[in-house]
């Protein structure tokens, strides 16, 4: 099928399996809410598979938003979140009438003007993280995310003179985290429930849900850390006198494992003796690697059972950086692979999350089409998308109304 579907549609190319997300969806049942992270991948199709089976989704952005309305959910199932709200993005969950999840003192007020007496959330950082790479860390005194633990006596009092009620707390310390420090986070929300008090209706443990990206990892578990929280819910319930529901905010653990990304091969060459492979994807495409030298599984369509050796795999952006195959700071990491010709199929395994969804028209390059499949058939889901028409549009303004260029 992967090769019709290149021949058919071109590559770079991602494609999507959607019969997997329900059973991800329900691998978290010990959780009252399973609530989707649409920035691991707001693919429409994707978002009303997720839909389907039962989740709700968050926000953090005004396009989002729209997208989340787009895809089915109503606004008592979408949650905003986010450390700021530019204007388009307050103006729009105000407009729908989601609930709000906040990651900054500042927003209490201004949330407050637009919605008095309304309800939030209040995200911590509870000073601690962990994640697959620093730079997906999001708690502890060197990241930007949440209100710091030690300042959220002084918020929920804040929220109150602005006529808010904090009905719920929020805590997500990284991306690709391990079960030992989710625990910890349970533990840091009992905390966090005895200072808020008796107004907390809702905790959410968060994301970070880690994905196997190498052969050798092993799939998480989430019954133990259910187990968990749903402890931590009965300690909590203990201090607020009522019951609490414990949300849990998953995005690449429902769609990771089902997605991938193929590229052709254009050019082979030896660099100091050693084989370097170009793929007509890049960066742009897929940005994982270059950001946190993220690992993903490459193989060769066809070439399977054939002798391997040590292979760089790059793409074709003016960029030094535009390598899939590197360490976490930037340094070689080869993988074992056949050798490639030109024209071959390489697959990039494990893209469904942060792969299409960071795409970008660096070097004026075209965003990947996106094809979805359910039950053996696919279909587009998203064309490829030509920088063209962004450079019609600059041709429009330049040349005015009247055709003058513009001063």
């Amino acid at each position: 099928m992967l090769t019709d579907l290149a021949r058919r549609f071109g590559t770079p190319l991602f494609v999507q399996v959607l019969d997997g997300i329900e059973a991800q969806v329900h691998k978290l049942s010990g959780f009252d809410v399973v609530r989707y992270a649409m920035k691991a991948n707001p693919c429409l199709a994707v978002l009303r598979e997720i839909r389907r089976a039962g989740a709700h989704v968050d926000c953090v952005s005004a396009g989002e938003l729209a997208r989340a309305r787009a895809a089915g959910w109503t606004a008592e199932e979408i949650t905003f979140t986010s450390d700021i709200y530019d204007h388009g993005a307050l103006d729009a969950a105000v407009e729908l009438g989601v609930h709000m999840n906040l990651g900054s003192p500042d927003m209490i007020e201004q949330y407050a003007e637009r919605v008095p007496g309304g309800k939030v959330t209040l995200r911590v950082n509870p000073g601690f993280g962990h994640g697959h790479n620093a730079k997906v860390n999001t708690g502890g005194p060197a990241s930007k995310h949440g209100i710091w633990h030690g300042d959220l006596a002084d918020c929920i009092e804040r929220a109150r003179r602005a006529g808010l009620t904090v009905t719920g707390l929020h805590m997500h310390i990284g991306s690709g985290s391990d079960l030992d420090h989710l625990r910890r986070v349970a533990a840091a929300m009992v905390d966090a429930v005895r200072v808020a008090g008796k107004s907390v209706r809702v905790i959410s443990a968060g994301g970070g849900l880690p994905t196997p990206y190498r052969p050798e990892d092993n799939p998480l578990d989430p019954a133990p850390l259910a187990a968990v929280w749903n402890e931590a819910r009965a300690r909590a319930e203990e201090l607020v006198g009522h019951p609490l529901k414990v949300e849990v905010e998953p995005g690449r653990f429902l769609v990771a494992e089902g997605g991938l990304m193929l590229a052709e091969v254009r050019a082979v060459k030896s660099v100091d003796g050693a084989p370097f492979v170009l793929v007509n994807a890049g960066f742009h495409n897929l940005a994982r690697p270059m950001l946190y030298g993220a690992f993903h599984q490459i193989s060769i369509l066809g070439r399977d059972g054939e002798p391997r050796r040590p292979t760089v795999v790059a793409g074709p952006l003016c960029e030094a950086s535009d390598v899939f195959t590197q360490g976490s700071t930037g340094e070689p990491a080869p993988q074992e692979l056949p050798t490639a010709e030109v024209g071959d199929l390489m697959c990039f395994h494990d893209t469904g999350a942060y792969g299409s969804s960071m795409s970008s028209v660096y070097n004026t390059m075209p965003i990947a089409p996106e094809v979805v499949v359910a039950d053996g058939i696919p279909r587009l889901a998203r064309p490829r998308q030509d920088p063209s028409a962004a450079m019609a549009s600059e041709m429009a303004l330049l040349q005015g109304e009247e055709g003058s260029v513009n001063p």
